[in-house]
């Protein structure tokens, strides 16, 4: 990371309440959210665009938990499946065979 200057802003209190929130559920401070706000701004990304960023990204995450949901039903039931083809095997005269 660059150096860092020490820079001394005023928000209003409600600006300050919503970092200090949107910091906590993000795992950073106060400062690094402004510093991420304020490369977006020079970056040139609108407000607007990154509410919509926000809302796809949060569709993405919706479908991709869906997906994962689902994909862990399919794997218990092939282990199911195979829970019960190791049991049938087991319980045939045919492995018996195949084991001596």
């Amino acid at each position: 990371m660059a150096s860092l200057v020490l820079t001394q802003i005023y928000l209003e209190a409600a600006q300050k309440t919503a970092l200090q929130k949107r910091a906590k559920a993000n795992g950073t401070k106060v400062a690094e959210e402004v510093r991420n706000a304020v490369d977006a701004y020079l970056a040139g990304i609108s407000p607007e665009e990154l509410m919509l960023l926000d809302a796809a990204t949060q569709e993405a995450k919706k479908h991709l938990d869906a997906m994962v949901g689902e994909l862990d039903r399919i794997n218990a039931k092939f282990d199911r499946t195979f829970d019960a083809l190791d049991k049938i095997r087991s319980q045939s005269p045919v492995a018996e065979e195949g084991t001596r």
